[in-house]
């Protein structure tokens, strides 16, 4: 699904998923287990993996973030409106998660490294909360990552004043504590939700 432009249903996203021919098989909850309220995708997807730079200027990987469940997430800090409203639902969900939060990371990758600086990105997550953490890379990183978790996201030519806008996809990748890829969450998910799936995540052995 797409920000900015017309997104794309989340459904439409979980169907190109099943297409693409994952030989590997969804393992899901256990039957007496109750469905989680976001999407479960375990075992559709690889593992975290990526070699970026974080708001601090250090460069930092997926080992960087083993032993915390990670919200992983694409937008950029000009973003009018999809990447505010996700932000700020996500910092309502680290709120009820209260101090369990502690161990839960959300990498917000820039799709528009140009503009979002180490300093732009810093001062921008800083605004959600500690649990937030600003990533960017050049075009060749970004576009690896990208096609990884098949995240779609395409600028815009700019405008006379030099503005410009990107259009992104808009998923949730959410990881367990071993950097295994279990659920994918969108607008349709409330706090409470994400919330309530963050905690079961966070109550599963490393």
């Amino acid at each position: 699904m797409l920000a900015h432009a017309q997104p794309v249903h989340l459904l439409v996203f979980l169907i190109g998923v099943l297409l693409a021919g994952s030989s590997v098989g969804l393992t899901g909850c256990a039957p007496h287990e109750p469905p989680y309220a976001l999407h479960d995708i375990s075992g559709l997807m690889p593992q975290l993996a990526f070699n970026l730079t974080d708001q601090d200027g250090r460069v930092v990987n997926a080992r960087d973030y083993r032993g915390d469940v990670v919200l992983l997430y694409f937008g950029y800090t000009h973003c009018p409106d999809a990447c505010p409203t996700t932000l700020a639902e996500l910092t309502q969900a680290m709120r009820r998660l209260g101090a369990a939060s502690s161990s839960v990371r959300v990498l917000f990758v820039s799709v528009d490294p140009q503009r979002d600086t180490a300093a732009v990105m810093k001062s921008y997550v800083g605004f959600f909360g500690q649990q937030f953490v600003g990533l960017r890379g050049d075009d060749a990183s970004l576009s690896a990552l990208a096609k990884r978790y098949r995240v779609a996201y395409h600028r815009e030519p700019p405008e006379p004043d030099g503005s410009y806008a990107v259009d992104h996809s808009s998923a949730i990748f959410i990881f367990d504590r071993t950097g295994r890829v279990r659920l994918i969450g969108g607008s349709g998910n409330t706090p409470e939700q994400i919330a309530k799936d963050l905690r079961r995540l966070l109550s599963e052995s490393a």
